[in-house]
C-alpha cells in the first residue's frame, strides 16, 4: 500500500512562481527525491508519493506553506492504493494509488483537501473531518499559515523554542495556534494516522 498526493496552487497565476515555487518544492524534497517520489509539472502541478500513515500530515504541512503567500491556495488530494508499475519518474507510474489520487483530484469542488482509499467507510468518515478542519484552514492568514508549518516541522519544540524561532512573544504563539486551530488539527492528524495504520 502507498499514498499519492496529487495537488496544484489556485491562483498560481496571481501570484509570481518565484515566491512560492521554490517552498514548494523545499517542502516536497522533505519528502524524497525527484522524479522518483515527487515531480512539479504543467507549472503548477505536482504529485508525491508517501507512506499513507504521512499523507494527512504532509498535506497539512504543504498547505501551511502555500498559505504563507497572499492570493494563493493548494488543491490537494490523497489516493490510496497500490503501485502496480513502478517508473523513475513518479507521474509516469501507476497502480491503484494513482487512479485514486487523480479521481478524488477530479472530484474537489467546493472542496481543497480530500481522500481516496479503498476502505469507504474510513474515506466517509474523514473527508467529513476535513471539510470541517478546512473551515479553520483555508482561512489561515499567512501568520498563522508559517505558525502550523514551523511547529509541525518542530515537533519536538515547545512554545518558547517556537517563539524565538519566529521572533515572537510565547504568549503570541499560544494565541496564535489557538486562532490557527493547532490542536484540532493534531487531533485529527491523530485520528488519520492511528485509524490508516489498522487498515493498510
Amino acid at each position: 500500500m502507498t499514498s499519492i498526493i496529487t495537488g496544484d496552487i489556485i491562483n498560481s497565476k496571481k501570484s509570481d512562481p518565484k515566491k512560492w515555487l521554490q517552498a514548494l518544492k523545499t517542502i516536497l524534497g522533505s519528502f524524497g527525491t525527484t522524479p522518483l517520489h515527487w515531480d512539479v509539472y504543467r507549472g503548477d502541478s505536482f504529485q508525491l508519493e508517501i507512506k499513507p500513515e504521512h499523507a494527512l500530515h504532509a498535506c497539512i504541512l504543504i498547505k501551511a506553506t502555500i498559505k504563507q503567500f497572499e492570493n494563493i491556495d493548494v488543491r490537494l488530494a490523497i489516493g490510496i492504493g497500490d503501485k502496480t508499475y513502478n517508473s523513475p519518474n513518479i507521474t509516469e507510474s501507476n497502480g491503484t494509488a494513482f487512479v485514486n489520487s487523480g479521481e478524488c483530484f477530479e472530484g474537489l469542488k467546493k472542496t481543497t483537501l480530500a481522500i481516496k482509499s479503498p476502505f469507504q467507510p474510513f474515506d466517509a468518515a474523514v473527508n467529513i473531518m476535513l471539510e470541517l478542519a478546512q473551515l479553520t484552514i483555508n482561512n489561515w492568514s499567512s501568520t498563522s499559515a508559517t505558525l502550523i508549518k514551523t511547529t509541525l516541522e518542530n515537533p519536538n519544540l515547545n512554545q518558547n523554542q517556537i517563539a524565538h524561532i519566529l521572533n515572537k512573544t510565547q504568549g503570541n504563539i499560544s494565541q496564535g495556534l489557538k486562532r490557527a486551530g493547532y490542536d484540532e488539527i493534531s487531533k485529527l492528524l491523530h485520528y488519520y494516522t492511528t485509524q490508516i495504520q489498522s487498515l493498510c
